[in-house]
């Protein structure tokens, strides 16, 4: 198989299935002596999770993360302070499957001979024929994201050390649309979020908070507690703080659910995705990505330009779409309204609108960087579709299925966010080189 590799100086490789042992992400890239704990990736694996709300699936996969290679294992030397530090090599981060039961199994071997509309299952036993992972959906199941989140999160606090930040939200969900916000409340109401939710997730809270793992233990000390773990899922669940809606907005500013930094657009979307799937359907909608401190120039020409890269972000299942700035809609525009005008202020150059997304001819402009994916509704849902039979192509029906996802939107915005930092730290990469070339060889014959 190929296509499970992204980058070239930041380089991402990831493996494994939905119900095989578990997930792999092996980043290459990584520069030294960068401090780094499994607590604070799993801060932002929490988000993407299934089962941590009323708005996504049930099953309950803790998403626990071990660093296996890429840390030192001790000091260098005695007293050097790099023990845990990154050192340079491949890092690779496991992500065990731990809530993987015979009978999820078997619902998925009871209904594989017909493919379900609207996910992979039908050309996917066609290219792999009947070993292909079909059991929970494999590699084409949304699980796999959770590598692209652990090793984005990797991306993301290098890119913060650079002076570059990246954000996610929800800019609309099941037909509701979220306010105009400014960039700066975005973020801010983003962080309030995730601190939200790791005070109110429960494995944070066990497992970290209350060091049952921790960077000193080895790795098979971790996977000792990860077996007690699986099998004390529903009862670390059970201990999970309890806060009301309106508690957590008066703590943290933020809805209990959605990161959407429109509360009242949230608790909308909240009621419309939970009328919908009382109807057996499920909802889709809008992700906005920013990227702020994007240094003017980034980016490489041709093939490779900057916004063609994000496009990639296609590769996210559910992911239908992908835009830039003003998007889809410069059709409906004249070049006057497309264009950003510029002028110098004090030295500096100022746009005085950011139609294009931060991004002229594939290259950054210096502006915040503006990316929107739309993302479809969740394929798996209540209600009899016409199918067939993949083995004998005979015509049938496939039953409704009740475990499923009533959107996935608000499970998509951490991935967005983090694929499009693994992106950005791959172009930065290149950029710094291609800047220190340019300064080692202007002026010389």
């Amino acid at each position: 198989m190929v296509g499970c590799h992204l980058g070239r100086l930041f380089q991402l490789t990831i493996a494994g299935g939905s119900y095989q042992d578990g997930l792999t992400a092996v980043l290459q890239g990584v520069p030294p002596d960068m401090l780094l704990t499994e607590q604070e990736i799993y801060g932002d694996l929490l988000l993407r999770k299934p089962g941590a709300d009323e708005l996504s699936s049930p099953r309950k996969e803790p998403d626990l993360p071990v660093i296996y290679t890429g840390l030192n294992a001790a000091d260098t030397i005695e007293g050097a302070g790099n023990w845990n530090h990154t050192n340079g090599t491949p890092l690779t981060i496991l992500i065990p499957n731990l809530d993987r039961h015979f009978i999820h199994v078997k619902q998925y071997q009871d209904t594989n001979r017909t493919p379900r509309p609207g996910h992979a299952s039908y050309a996917s036993f066609v290219k792999y024929g009947p070993a292909d992972d079909a059991v929970g959906a494999g590699l084409f199941s949304g699980r796999y994201t959770c590598t692209i989140v652990a090793g984005g999160y990797v991306a993301k606090k290098v890119l913060k050390a650079c002076g570059i930040e990246v954000i996610s939200y929800i800019r609309e969900l099941a037909g509701v649309a979220s306010s105009e916000v400014s960039h700066e409340e975005a973020f801010a109401y983003s962080e309030r979020y995730k601190a939200m939710r790791r005070d109110l997730d429960p494995f944070y809270q066990d497992i970290y908070v209350g060091g049952r793992v921790t960077p000193e233990m080895r790795f098979l000390e971790k996977m000792r507690v990860f077996a007690e773990v699986e099998q004390e899922i529903d009862a670390i669940r059970d201990r999970a703080p309890q806060m009301s809606a309106q508690e957590v907005i008066d703590r943290y500013g933020v809805h209990h659910i959605l990161n959407c930094p429109d509360i009242a657009a949230a608790q909308a979307m909240t009621d419309e995705c939970n009328r919908i799937y009382a109807d057996g359907d499920s909802a889709g909608g809008l992700v906005e990505v920013v990227a702020t401190g994007v240094p003017t120039g980034l980016g490489e020409p041709m093939f490779n330009k900057l916004d063609a890269e994000l496009g990639r972000m296609m590769g996210i299942g559910a992911v239908k779409a992908v835009e830039v700035g003003a998007g889809m809609a410069v059709k409906d525009m004249v070049g006057s309204q497309t264009n950003d005008p510029m002028h110098s202020t004090d030295g500096k150059v100022v746009f005085d609108s950011n139609q294009a997304g931060g991004i002229t001819g594939g290259l950054a402009t210096g502006q915040p960087i503006v990316v929107r994916l739309a993302v479809k509704p969740t394929p798996t849902i209540n209600k009899p579709q016409q199918t067939i039979d993949k083995y004998t192509l005979e015509n049938t029906t496939l039953g409704a299925i009740t475990r499923r996802d009533p959107t996935i939107v608000g499970r998509i915005w951490p991935v967005a966010e983090n694929y499009t930092a693994l992106v950005l730290l791959d172009h930065l990469m290149m950029h710094y080189g291609y800047q220190e070339l340019k300064q080692k060889v202007a002026g010389t014959a």
